[in-house]
């Protein structure tokens, strides 16, 4: 929290610019409220380092509680900075995010964490602590924060953000469904045979440590010509750049962790409860599906989880061979110097991949404590 302070009254809270293109003023908190009311913000974030000193439970749930205030008072500062430096004459003036104020959301985002985690909240009440948070933040966006230059940059591209989502979504989706039937097969057959084992990690090691960028590189010649020669894929779309290139490219980085993960939790699995199942009559396809599976299903959905969330990630790079997604709005965004456009496309992904981890990985500790209690999984 010490930090929070440093940042707070060293670094930029927020920045004016009467329009896109001409670059915005920046301001500390004390030169846009005062230092009176600039200091008073630091005092919460003291108050946490000094509850911190002696830690107990009482002291922690009361950090709890200053940290939640302080994230959603965040927004507010914002509107009142809106209010304050926005010329309503000038109906093109933006108000953008400072320093300062990302520095702080991700240090109190820290501390939220760590908190939880002290005070062993369930992950359900985890997500009840979020869930103020994101209604005063939404609740400002829509009433007061309308000249915040994310909340311009949105008016101006709605529709465009939103396909955007859905290109990205169903292109992770494919990414992710393809890489788990693939993953599984490969899985499997290489449990029956040893060499295929080795030949298979080879591979899928060394498909690992092509940059992105390269690798969507090698695909555009065989596709292009594979579009030029054969009528039924270019029907199909398929071709050099867009949609086709990206996910080969993205299954092609999925296959790792998806095969990694299905065999360990394959192998994983003990042998004497395998014995047990055999000695009870059970076939060998009975074995697997109702034994050997369920019990490696937990490892295998952090499988998926590693997966599904490098998509998000490596779908963004996508958009530099014409596939869409936000990756779209990032390079937009550099390539005209507007960060606020960058933020545009980069905040979404980063969301999807935060739920994406917090929702696969709550399953995979659900379907984790269910074997361990359940008859088949007790050791």
């Amino acid at each position: 929290m010490l930090a929070a302070c440093a940042a707070w009254l060293g670094l930029a809270s927020v920045s004016v610019a009467p329009n896109r293109i001409v670059p915005g003023t920046a301001y500390l908190a004390a030169e846009a409220v005062g230092w009176p009311l600039a200091l008073a913000g630091c005092l919460p974030m003291l108050a946490v380092a000094g509850l911190a000193w002696r830690p107990d439970e009482r002291s922690l749930r009361l950090s709890l509680a200053v940290v939640l205030g302080l994230m959603m008072w965040l927004p507010l500062w914002l509107a009142i900075n809106a209010m304050l430096l926005i010329d309503p004459d000038m109906p093109q003036s933006r108000l953008g995010i400072g320093p300062a104020v990302w520095l702080l959301l991700f240090l109190l985002a820290l501390a939220l964490i760590e908190l939880r985690t002290r005070l062993a909240l369930s992950r359900l009440a985890g997500w009840g602590l979020v869930v103020p948070i994101l209604v005063t933040w939404a609740l400002c966006l829509a009433w007061w924060l309308a000249p915040l230059a994310l909340v311009r940059e949105y008016q101006a591209r709605s529709a465009q953000f939103l396909a955007a989502i859905g290109h990205h979504l169903a292109l992770v989706g494919a990414a992710v469904g393809a890489s788990l039937v693939l993953g599984v097969a490969l899985a499997l057959a290489m449990r029956r045979h040893e060499r295929l084992e080795r030949l298979g990690f080879g591979v899928l090691n060394f498909l690992q440590t092509i940059p992105s960028l390269a690798l969507f590189g090698l695909l555009l010649a065989p596709l292009a010509w594979l579009s030029a020669n054969q009528p039924w894929l270019a029907a199909l779309g398929v071709s050099g750049i867009g949609w086709a290139p990206a996910l080969l490219a993205l299954i092609a980085y999925s296959l790792l962790p998806m095969v990694r993960n299905t065999f360990v939790a394959l192998e994983g699995v003990d042998p004497g409860v395998i014995e047990a199942a055999r000695g009870m009559g059970m076939s060998r396809s009975q074995v697997f599906l109702q034994v050997r599976l369920p019990l490696a299903l937990p490892v295998l959905l952090e499988g998926v989880r590693i997966t599904t969330v490098q998509a998000i990630g490596l779908a963004a790079v996508a958009a530099l061979i014409g596939a869409g997604g936000l990756g779209t709005f990032i390079f937009q965004g550099l390539g005209q110097a507007a960060m606020d456009m960058v933020l545009l496309g980069a905040l979404p992904i980063l969301a999807m991949a935060l739920i994406a981890d917090a929702l696969l990985g709550a399953l995979a500790s659900r379907l984790r404590d269910g074997s361990l209690t359940s008859p088949g999984g007790a050791r």
